[in-house]
C-alpha cells in the first residue's frame, strides 16, 4: 500500500521504517529539511535499536523516501498517517498546534487531489496521542473545511494509537498488545486492517473517543503503577523490609493484583479491609517521616466519588429515593465503611425520604462490629429497609442502583418504568430499559 507519514519524530520514524519493512511504499513528510535529508540518505533521525538498519534497507530498496512537500506526498499515496508531537501546553492541556497544522496541510492537498475512485477516498490515520473528541471536534471538521470533501465519501478518517516504548519500539511495533483502530459507526476500518495484516495481533475497532482514550488510560496507568511501586517501596524500606522481594511476591497474584480485577469504572470502595489498611499503611509512612503524597490521595479521592453521587441526587431536588444496595458490595451484609451507607447517611441528613433494599442485609442478623457500625451511622435502619423491590420503589421518583443481585434484576427491570435511575453499578441492559430516565455514573 502507498502510505505517507506526516512527522518524522520518534513515532513517525519508527512507523515509517517498520511499515516499509512490511512491504509498503512509504513517503515520510516533515518540515525539517535536516530530517528529510537524513532519511533520504538512509540514516535515522532518532536513536533506537534496529532503526538505522531498517531505514537504510528501506531506502536502498526504494520503499522509503522523505519530502517536505505535503501536497506531493498526498498525491503519491492513498493513506496518510499523522504522527506529529502533542506536547503539554502552558496550562497542562495538550497542545494541538502541530496536529492542526498537519490537518490543514492534508486537507488543502486533498482539495487539489480531489476525490478518488473506490468509495471512501484517501484515508487519514491519526497516530499521535490526542484527547478524546479530537476526531469529531477537530480532525474531521478541519479536513472537510480545507478539502471541500465529505468524510466517508471524499476521504475517511481513523484513529490508530501507538503503543511503542522507547528502546524497544521496533519489537513493540511487530508484537503490540493489540492493534486499536477508531472508526466511524458502520466503518469496519478495512483499509487500516490491511496495512497491519502482517502484524500478528488482535485487531479492535472501536468508536473514535474510545480509541483516543485508551492510549491515555494506558500511559496514566503506567505512571500510577510506577508511583505506587516507588512510594510503597520507600515506606517498606524505611521499616527494614526488602521492598523488591515483597513486590516480587505481590506480583505472583495474577487473580487480583496483576489482572483486570477492579479495573471497571463504578462507585467508591469500602468494607472492613481496604480503608483500614490504607490508613494503617500511611501510618507506617508517618512513623518514618516518609512522604506519601500519592497514597494519601486515595481515600480523599474515594470520598470525592461519594460526594459526586450525592450531588447527582440532590441536583434533582428533594424527592422520595430508593437505594438498592447497602453493604459495601453485593453478596455480603458487611456494612462497615460501606460507601452506600455513607451516601444513605448524607441523604437522610438532608431530609430525604429514603427506602433501602439489600436482600442480604437483615438487622436482626447483624452482629459485632458490623452491628455497632450501622447503629452508629444509621440508628433507625430497620424502618428504612424494604423487603422487596416493589415495596422499595412504591411512590419513589428516583432509584439509585448501587448493587442488585441477579435474582432481583427481573423484578427491578419490570418496576422501574417512569422512574429516574442513577446507575452506580453499570448494570448490563439497564441503560436500554424503556420508560426510564437513565443517568450513568461512569458511562
Amino acid at each position: 500500500m502507498r502510505i505517507s507519514i506526516f512527522g518524522v519524530g520518534y513515532v513517525g520514524a519508527v512507523s515509517s521504517a517498520c511499515l516499509a519493512s512490511l512491504g509498503h511504499d512509504v513517503v515520510a513528510v516533515d518540515v525539517s529539511t535536516d530530517k528529510v535529508a537524513m532519511v533520504n540518505a538512509g540514516r535515522s533521525p532518532i536513536v533506537e535499536e534496529s532503526i538505522d538498519e531498517l531505514i537504510a534497507e528501506a531506502v536502498a530498496a526504494g520503499r522509503l523516501r522523505a519530502t517536505t512537500d505535503a501536497a506531493e506526498a498526498i498525491a503519491a499515496t492513498d493513506v496518510s498517517f499523522i504522527s506529529v508531537g502533542t506536547p503539554s501546553a502552558a496550562d497542562g492541556s495538550v497542545s494541538m498546534v502541530a496536529v492542526h497544522a498537519v490537518l490543514v496541510a492534508i486537507g488543502q492537498a486533498l482539495a487539489t487531489k480531489g476525490a478518488t475512485s473506490g468509495g471512501i477516498g484517501h484515508a487519514i490515520v491519526m497516530r499521535s496521542t490526542v484527547p478524546p473528541g479530537t476526531a469529531e471536534d477537530l480532525a474531521i471538521p478541519t479536513l472537510e473545511r480545507e478539502s471541500g470533501l465529505n468524510h466517508g465519501a471524499g476521504f475517511s478518517y481513523y484513529s490508530n494509537p501507538e503503543f511503542l516504548r522507547e528502546g524497544s519500539s521496533v519489537r513493540d511495533f511487530h508484537a503490540p498488545p493489540f492493534t486499536l483502530i477508531g472508526a466511524a459507526e458502520g466503518d469496519d476500518a478495512a483499509v487500516v486492517k490491511q496495512i497491519y495484516a502482517a502484524v500478528d495481533a488482535t485487531v479492535h475497532v472501536a468508536p473514535y473517543r474510545v480509541a483516543e482514550s485508551t492510549k491515555y488510560l494506558s500511559n496514566v496507568f503506567h505512571a500510577v503503577k510506577l508511583a505506587f511501586a516507588n512510594e510503597a517501596g520507600a515506606i517498606l524500606s524505611a521499616h527494614g523490609v526488602d521492598a523488591r522481594a515483597a513486590f516480587r511476591l505481590f506480583c505472583e497474584d495474577r487473580v487480583l493484583n496483576i489482572s483486570t480485577a477492579y479495573l471497571r469504572p463504578g462507585f467508591a470502595f469500602g468494607g472492613s479491609c481496604l480503608p483500614k489498611d490504607i490508613r494503617s499503611f500511611l501510618s507506617l509512612a508517618a512513623e518514618r517521616d516518609v512522604p506519601a503524597p500519592f497514597l494519601r490521595q486515595v481515600l480523599p479521592g474515594n470520598q470525592a466519588i461519594i460526594d459526586r453521587a450525592f450531588e447527582m441526587v440532590t441536583a434533582h431536588g428533594r424527592q422520595p429515593v430508593a437505594l438498592f444496595g447497602l453493604a459495601f458490595k453485593s453478596g455480603t451484609d458487611d456494612l462497615r465503611e460501606s460507601p452506600f451507607v455513607m451516601l444513605a447517611e448524607r441523604l437522610i441528613g438532608r431530609g430525604y425520604d429514603l427506602r433501602i433494599h439489600d436482600r442480604h442485609v437483615q438487622t436482626a442478623r447483624l452482629t459485632g462490629s458490623n452491628r455497632a457500625f450501622i447503629e452508629r451511622e444509621i440508628p433507625h435502619l430497620e424502618r428504612l429497609l424494604a423487603s422487596d423491590v416493589t415495596t422499595a420503589l412504591a411512590g419513589v421518583s428516583l432509584a439509585i442502583i448501587g448493587h442488585v443481585g441477579a435474582e432481583d434484576r427481573p423484578a427491578l427491570f419490570a418496576t422501574l418504568a417512569g422512574k429516574r435511575v442513577l446507575d452506580l453499578a453499570g448494570i448490563p441492559g439497564l441503560a436500554e430499559l424503556p420508560g426510564i430516565t437513565y443517568e450513568g455514573f461512569c458511562w
